[in-house]
């Protein structure tokens, strides 16, 4: 009996053990010490917005959230609300966005997969918008979003990782992730500053942490070197297409860094 009981309490342990690296596998290259070094450069670099303080998520293909990080003194130095505003960028970035897997394979002339932002869906989302109710689409998990000790957010050990948060954000901050071969494993989303400032945080973030690999992907910018890049509204104009409101920040979207192949 006690021969049985220590194998399959071994077998359990191994179960454990198994489950926790294909996890942790999962979540590999978008580790909680990657995402936190890049935020914090991201931050400095960017001159942009109202130059607050940021949270970041980091989401994986299957919409776990792997790290979540901030780049003030403490959890307070930023919005509170922007934490889970951060992980519904991250899960939409990843949730509409594809790679060359998804093409039909005929020559119709698709583009190579299609990486959208969360920028790109301001317009298509709006009443009378080819996407309007998208935003309702995929609610956030509130036992997600919110439990947990809050000493731990933004920490290694946020609460969040782990779980799929849900979610859907339309203005800019979220991006999908693209690996080497331009594989798409993920999203990162970040908040804390106007929309546009996010927008450009989050492309830095994801270009520092080298998961930019989307130089032959389809996108809606009509920048090849930045397919999901944010659009901008002119003056007075009504939204349409996949165009985001200026936020008056004077940034230059052509002035981020081009993605790779």
């Amino acid at each position: 009996m006690c021969n049985k009981t220590m194998v399959l309490a071994g077998a359990i342990v191994l179960g454990v053990l198994s489950t926790t690296a294909s996890a942790d596998q999962s979540c590999y290259s978008l580790r909680y010490t990657n995402l936190k070094t890049a935020l914090d450069q991201a931050v400095q670099d960017e001159a942009s917005g109202l130059n607050l303080q940021m949270w970041a998520t980091l989401v994986n293909r299957d919409g776990t959230v792997c790290a979540v990080a901030f780049s003030g003194v403490d959890r307070g130095a930023q919005w509170p609300g922007s934490r889970v505003i951060s992980a519904q960028k991250a899960n939409t970035g990843n949730a509409f966005s594809l790679d060359s897997s998804s093409a039909v394979g005929n020559d119709s002339g698709a583009p190579n997969g299609l990486a959208l932002s969360t920028a790109n869906l301001y317009s298509p989302v709006q009443p009378g918008g080819s996407l309007f109710g998208l935003q309702e689409s995929n609610p956030v998990d509130t036992s997600v979003a919110y439990g947990g000790q809050a000493e731990k957010f933004g920490q290694n050990n946020d609460p969040m990782v782990g779980k799929r948060i849900g979610g859907i954000n339309v203005f800019g901050g979220g991006l999908g992730l693209y690996s080497t071969g331009e594989h798409i494993i993920g999203g990162v989303g970040v908040s804390g500053d106007t929309s546009c400032a996010d927008h450009r945080i989050a492309w830095r973030v994801r270009n520092l942490l080298g998961l930019d690999h989307l130089g032959s992907v389809g996108g809606v910018s009509g920048d090849p070197e930045r397919p999901d890049n944010i659009i901008y509204l002119a003056a007075g104009e009504a939204p349409n297409g996949f165009k985001h409101p200026d936020c008056g920040g004077g940034d230059d979207p052509s002035d981020l860094p081009a993605v790779q192949d």
